[in-house]
């Protein structure tokens, strides 16, 4: 009888994880399946399990190609199957391409006298769907919010970035969700960084790899009225509920998509940036609805001297300015009151209301 042994967390059972079993089972006569204890999840990965480990070995020994299950407990890390290992004495230990303890797997069977095969991802059946991906995707929220930036965009940039200046931003609702987006497609109102959210991603390492910054994810996953500090990850200075600007906002859509990596090598004034997030901060600090308008205007300012078009604002509204990189998509428009807001939405096609948004 040829033994199989394999081994892995396998913590969300999926039809990955079957066509593996199935692959591996082809090799030999008899499939024993080490998975990692709770102890040992935790102890190499910082994670708790999803269900019970009795409740997993009992469900993976089910399985018409399994014929073992144990549980592995070792110390070592990725080889916490090695005691059972040496008590089946496997013919074969299957592992899957690009495993990450694959030398100490190779180390293990060179001393035993066990052939190591490899499995290719395609034969696996892994693809893009793994016990991780499944539990981000059962962690993450039903909706997000999408955001406005004040001032100091830019500044989140991990080559633009200047001590002691800030970025202020704000998550706002209507909400989106993966079933309905009710908003322009790249518009710079953080799209990218509300989808990663909702499919259970952190989307500050994709926004900095795409050479862009990390604001839009970072306060689509904070919330509220936010004040950051400028550099190279998100550090957050204040959060509001922004509830002075209740009824005081509106998005007006600017007729064309814009492309942030696109334009994030143009020349800009970096200095007036700055200015105008100290000022955006103050506001924030006072609850200021005048003041946050300036802090709008100086930045639409710095906007215009990169050669964004002029923005036309309908009566009652106090400072506009683009959201995101600009050259197009949605502008954020202040208005002093309600009255106002309401009246520039219901006449004007091209205004939505949008409002503060915080979870806590």
């Amino acid at each position: 009888m040829v033994k199989v042994f394999v081994s892995g967390c396998f913590d969300v059972l999926h039809a990955g994880h079957l066509r593996f079993f199935e692959d591996a089972r082809a090799h030999g006569d008899h499939l024993t399946v080490s998975v990692a204890s709770a102890e040992s999840l935790w102890r190499h990965k910082q994670r708790k399990p999803s269900i019970p480990d009795d409740h997993k070995q009992e469900l993976i020994g089910s399985l018409r190609m399994v014929d073992e299950v144990v549980l592995g407990e070792g110390g070592e890390l990725g080889l916490d199957f090695e005691q059972h290992f040496r008590r089946v004495q496997p013919q074969v230990l299957v592992i899957n391409e690009g495993d990450p303890y694959h030398s100490s797997k190779s180390r293990l069977c060179d001393e035993t006298g066990c052939r190591l095969v490899v499995l290719g991802k395609s034969a696996a059946g892994n693809g893009d769907v793994s016990s991780s991906s499944i539990a981000r995707l059962m962690r993450a929220p039903e909706e997000a919010p999408l955001r406005v930036d004040f001032a100091g965009g830019w500044l989140d940039v991990p080559r633009y970035a200047q001590p002691g200046t800030w970025i202020v931003n704000m998550a706002i609702s209507p909400l989106v969700s993966l079933r309905s987006w009710p908003y322009e497609k790249n518009a710079g109102l953080g799209g990218s960084g509300a989808w990663a959210l909702l499919n259970g991603h952190d989307g500050c390492q994709s926004e900095i790899d795409l050479g862009v910054g990390w604001q839009d994810p970072a306060v689509i996953r904070e919330t509220g009225l936010c004040i950051w500090q400028s550099g190279p990850r998100p550090v957050l200075e204040l959060k509001t509920r922004g509830e002075f600007l209740n009824g005081c906002m509106a998005l007006l859509w600017t007729g064309k998509p814009h492309d942030t990596p696109g334009i994030a090598a143009l020349d800009r004034d970096f200095e007036a940036i700055a200015r105008a997030g100290a000022i955006a901060r103050a506001a924030v600090k006072l609850g200021d609805l005048a003041l946050l308008a300036e802090s709008v205007r100086a930045s639409y300012r710095a906007q215009l001297g990169e050669g964004m078009d002029a923005l036309d604002l309908p009566a009652g509204a106090l400072a506009a300015k683009y959201c995101g990189g600009g050259h197009g998509g949605y502008a954020v428009v202040l208005f002093s009151n309600s009255t106002h807001r309401d009246a520039a939405v219901n006449a004007l096609p091209d205004y939505r209301a949008v409002e503060p948004f915080c979870r806590s």
